[in-house]
């Protein structure tokens, strides 16, 4: 019941605020803010929907959103589709699957926007956002426990990238494998540069 208040809180906060003007093939964004509960994203099927709510909210429509994460029975680069993604500005962050997980991709802080086309806080910020929940490894497979595939607040660890390309870790500058966070609750998230934030990609 907890979780489902702080949902609720957490869309209220991002759904009541002047929508800024969205290109309609937005097919990639990070989400703008946590949906309440941590690492605890209700697995793959409620973090899938809440991808679906903030575009939809942002007044995209018709496209099939997925999570970019891993879990024990699905990796991340399995289920966003085959591309090419564009962010809030219609600009293209990567051509292909292949080309999301090479050199060759554009994603940057300046290029990894919110589902409202705003730019996530990084490193040298205040506060530091910059971790992004993946639970995946540089090939975007699965590496680590991933916060019990989504469903835990409390013990456990997810992998993390990092959307400024900056920072510490054993990968510093991966978008999506720069190394594992404190815990799954939402104050460790923070506590290590994160606010339990995820990339969304369009499957379709």
């Amino acid at each position: 019941m907890a979780h489902r208040h702080a949902l609720a809180a957490a869309l209220v906060a991002v759904f009541a605020a002047p929508a800024v003007a969205q290109d309609a093939g937005m097919s990639f964004f990070i989400t703008s803010v946590n949906p309440g509960n941590g690492a605890d994203l209700g697995g793959l099927e409620g973090a899938d929907a809440y991808c679906a709510e903030l575009a939809e909210a942002a007044g995209v429509t018709g496209k099939t959103w997925r999570a970019y994460l891993s879990t024990s029975a699905e990796d991340a680069r399995d289920r966003i589709g085959a591309g090419p993604w564009a962010n809030a500005k219609g600009e293209i962050v990567a051509k292909s699957v292949e080309d999301l997980h090479s050199d060759q991709n554009r994603l940057s802080k300046e290029a990894s926007l919110t589902e409202r086309g705003e730019v996530v806080n990084g490193r040298g910020d205040e506060p530091n956002r910059h971790d992004i929940l993946t639970g995946s490894n540089l090939d975007g497979r699965l590496e680590g426990g991933a916060c019990a595939d989504w469903t835990s607040s409390g013990e456990g660890s997810a992998m993390v990238g990092h959307h400024d390309r900056t920072g510490g870790g054993a990968n510093p500058t991966s978008w999506n494998s720069a190394h594992a966070s404190r815990g799954c609750g939402l104050e460790d998230l923070r506590g290590t540069g994160g606010d339990g934030l995820f990339y969304c990609f369009a499957a379709d």
